[in-house]
């Protein structure tokens, strides 16, 4: 019940679904009746056997910090795109990726060795 007092109902809300991961926006009023956004990452994770279940983030944002988070969220998006293009690199997000490192690790074992051609003997 004071979970349920604390998570007003939304005056405002905005969906992004982006694959197995959906965004929420939603505005909702303290008790002050002063507004707040909240934000939530709901990302679906599918079991074995065919069920599922969600893990949920939350972050509460107050007016006081809009312009702040703003500015630094401009900053950092602006730097990755600026670094890194529009582009998503789509290989990483599959499930067998590796980075180099990881490659040359599984490789150290066969690195000393010799490559021989019977037929040269």
């Amino acid at each position: 019940m004071e979970k349920e007092h604390l998570e007003q109902e939304e005056i405002f809300s905005q969906v992004l679904r982006a694959g197995r991961r959906t965004y929420f926006f939603d505005v909702r009023a303290t008790k002050a009746e002063d507004y707040y956004l909240t934000i939530t990452e709901s990302k679906k994770f599918t079991h074995d056997d065919g069920s599922f279940h969600y893990k949920k983030h939350k972050i509460y944002l107050y007016k006081e910090d809009f312009a702040e988070f703003n500015e630094m969220l401009k900053a950092a998006t602006d730097y990755i795109l600026t670094e890194k293009g529009e582009e998503v690199i789509s290989e990483r997000h599959q499930k067998d990726f590796k980075r180099p490192s990881e490659i040359s690790e599984e490789n150290k074992g066969t690195e000393s060795f010799t490559d021989v051609n019977f037929e040269d003997i």
